[in-house]
């Protein structure tokens, strides 16, 4: 089974995107933790295939969790996609910068999320049976 880690601080913003995983037949697992540096530990309990990561997280940020991640040769590949409240292009640039594959601003279209997610898994289910 895929799993997907939520790294997000907001618990509205976490019942709304667990609700979109129950509701609209995700086909994967959503674990989600609150912190960077929960995040950090957990990537390496449930080897998740993205992690939805919130750039505005108390203590580390999300985009420096992100560097860790993508600097370590066991987690590089895991696709991270920035989730964030800022829309500005100066923010998606230093999202991007960090490592992260993709960028979603806040808040978050729940169709368009939906639909990303299962498009993603597709194709990560094609080019695992390729």
């Amino acid at each position: 089974m895929n799993h997907i880690l939520l790294v997000e601080d907001n618990v509205d913003n976490q019942m709304v995107i667990e609700d979109l995983f129950e509701l609209d037949e995700i086909d994967g697992v959503l674990v989600t933790v609150s912190t960077a540096e929960d995040a950090l530990r957990r990537v390496r309990e449930v080897w998740p295939i993205l992690i939805l990561m919130d750039i505005g997280l108390p203590g580390m940020s999300g985009l420096e969790a992100t560097r860790l991640l993508k600097q370590d040769e066991a987690t590089r590949h895991i696709r991270i996609w920035a989730l964030t409240a800022h829309a500005m292009k100066k923010v998606q640039q230093q999202a991007l910068e960090a490592g992260c594959d993709d960028y979603l601003t806040k808040p978050i279209c729940g169709a368009d999320l939906v639909n990303r997610v299962n498009a993603f898994l597709a194709n990560h289910g094609a080019k695992e049976a390729a």
